[in-house]
Protein backbone atom coordinates (compact mmCIF):
# COMPACT_ATOMS: atom_id res chain seq x y z
CA UNK A 1 0.00 0.00 0.00
CA UNK A 2 0.79 3.62 -0.55
CA UNK A 3 1.10 6.66 1.44
CA UNK A 4 -1.07 8.14 -1.46
CA UNK A 5 -4.22 5.65 -1.21
CA UNK A 6 -6.02 5.85 1.79
CA UNK A 7 -8.72 3.25 1.75
CA UNK A 8 -11.64 5.23 2.11
CA UNK A 9 -14.27 2.63 0.97
CA UNK A 10 -13.43 -0.40 3.10
CA UNK A 11 -14.19 -0.18 6.83
CA UNK A 12 -11.28 -1.01 9.05
CA UNK A 13 -10.94 -4.07 11.48
CA UNK A 14 -10.35 -1.76 14.38
CA UNK A 15 -10.15 2.10 15.15
CA UNK A 16 -8.99 3.20 18.09
CA UNK A 17 -8.31 7.48 19.19
CA UNK A 18 -5.22 7.77 20.71
CA UNK A 19 -4.73 8.86 24.45
CA UNK A 20 -1.71 10.19 26.41
CA UNK A 21 -1.80 6.95 28.08
CA UNK A 22 -0.29 5.93 25.17
CA UNK A 23 2.48 7.66 24.55
CA UNK A 24 6.00 7.09 24.78
CA UNK A 25 9.29 9.19 26.30
CA UNK A 26 9.43 11.61 23.01
CA UNK A 27 5.39 12.15 23.82
CA UNK A 28 4.40 9.95 20.34
CA UNK A 29 2.36 6.60 20.52
CA UNK A 30 4.45 4.14 21.66
CA UNK A 31 5.37 1.46 18.80
CA UNK A 32 4.05 -1.16 20.90
CA UNK A 33 0.99 0.52 21.80
CA UNK A 34 0.43 -0.05 17.68
CA UNK A 35 1.72 -3.58 17.85
CA UNK A 36 -1.01 -4.91 19.73
CA UNK A 37 -3.66 -3.39 17.67
CA UNK A 38 -1.99 -5.17 14.36
CA UNK A 39 -2.12 -7.92 16.69
CA UNK A 40 -5.77 -7.56 17.42
CA UNK A 41 -6.57 -6.53 13.67
CA UNK A 42 -4.94 -9.44 12.34
CA UNK A 43 -7.14 -11.71 14.82
CA UNK A 44 -10.56 -9.79 13.51
CA UNK A 45 -9.62 -10.43 10.01
CA UNK A 46 -8.33 -14.18 10.77
CA UNK A 47 -11.64 -15.28 12.85
CA UNK A 48 -13.55 -14.70 9.20
CA UNK A 49 -11.92 -18.24 8.63
CA UNK A 50 -11.67 -19.97 12.15
CA UNK A 51 -14.48 -19.32 14.58
CA UNK A 52 -12.18 -21.69 17.07
CA UNK A 53 -8.83 -20.30 19.28
CA UNK A 54 -6.40 -18.53 17.49
CA UNK A 55 -2.69 -17.66 18.35
CA UNK A 56 -0.11 -15.56 16.52
CA UNK A 57 3.24 -17.04 15.22
CA UNK A 58 4.84 -14.20 13.46
CA UNK A 59 4.15 -10.57 12.42
CA UNK A 60 6.73 -9.96 9.55
CA UNK A 61 8.57 -7.05 9.47
CA UNK A 62 6.99 -3.52 10.37
CA UNK A 63 8.72 0.14 9.72
CA UNK A 64 7.10 2.86 11.47
CA UNK A 65 7.22 5.02 8.57
CA UNK A 66 5.63 8.47 10.62
CA UNK A 67 4.38 9.12 14.09
CA UNK A 68 1.50 8.99 15.60
CA UNK A 69 0.31 11.53 17.74
CA UNK A 70 -2.37 12.00 20.97
CA UNK A 71 -5.77 12.74 19.25
CA UNK A 72 -5.02 10.87 16.21
CA UNK A 73 -7.66 8.50 15.27
CA UNK A 74 -6.03 5.02 13.79
CA UNK A 75 -7.17 2.64 11.53
CA UNK A 76 -6.15 -0.72 10.82
CA UNK A 77 -6.94 -2.42 8.01
CA UNK A 78 -7.09 -5.89 6.97
CA UNK A 79 -7.37 -8.66 4.33
CA UNK A 80 -6.65 -11.84 3.80
CA UNK A 81 -3.47 -13.13 2.10
CA UNK A 82 -3.36 -17.22 2.66
CA UNK A 83 -5.45 -19.55 4.24
CA UNK A 84 -3.48 -22.68 4.92
CA UNK A 85 -4.26 -26.22 6.30
CA UNK A 86 -3.93 -24.87 9.90
CA UNK A 87 -2.56 -21.14 9.62
CA UNK A 88 -3.81 -18.11 8.53
CA UNK A 89 -1.88 -14.87 6.75
CA UNK A 90 -3.27 -11.41 7.12
CA UNK A 91 -2.00 -8.02 5.74
CA UNK A 92 -2.66 -5.21 8.02
CA UNK A 93 -2.22 -1.33 7.35
CA UNK A 94 -1.93 1.09 9.10
CA UNK A 95 -3.20 4.76 8.83
CA UNK A 96 -3.72 7.50 11.35
CA UNK A 97 -6.36 10.68 10.64
CA UNK A 98 -4.63 13.56 12.50
CA UNK A 99 -5.95 15.09 15.23
CA UNK A 100 -9.76 12.96 14.67
CA UNK A 101 -11.91 14.45 12.20
CA UNK A 102 -9.16 16.89 10.48
CA UNK A 103 -9.18 14.73 7.11
CA UNK A 104 -5.18 14.85 7.14
CA UNK A 105 -4.54 10.78 6.70
CA UNK A 106 -0.87 9.90 7.42
CA UNK A 107 0.04 6.26 6.03
CA UNK A 108 1.82 4.61 9.04
CA UNK A 109 2.53 1.34 8.76
CA UNK A 110 2.24 -2.24 7.56
CA UNK A 111 2.10 -5.84 8.74
CA UNK A 112 1.94 -9.63 7.83
CA UNK A 113 0.64 -11.41 10.49
CA UNK A 114 0.10 -15.45 10.94
CA UNK A 115 -1.90 -16.70 13.14
CA UNK A 116 -2.36 -20.33 14.04
CA UNK A 117 -5.69 -22.07 14.88
CA UNK A 118 -5.09 -24.29 18.02
CA UNK A 119 -6.98 -26.05 20.42
CA UNK A 120 -7.47 -25.75 24.22
CA UNK A 121 -4.10 -27.84 24.71
CA UNK A 122 -2.31 -25.24 22.00
CA UNK A 123 -2.10 -27.99 19.31
CA UNK A 124 -2.87 -26.89 16.01
CA UNK A 125 -5.83 -27.88 14.35
CA UNK A 126 -7.23 -27.21 11.18
CA UNK A 127 -8.85 -23.93 9.56
CA UNK A 128 -12.70 -24.31 10.58
CA UNK A 129 -12.31 -26.78 13.02
CA UNK A 130 -12.78 -25.88 16.80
Amino acid sequence: MSEESYPAGRCPAIRRVMMPRDTNAFGTIFGGVILAEIDLAGAVQAHHHHAGKLVTVAMDEVVFRAPVHVGDCVSFFTHTLKVGKTSIRVKVDVWAERRFGSGKHVFVTEAEVTMVCVDDQGNKVPVGKS
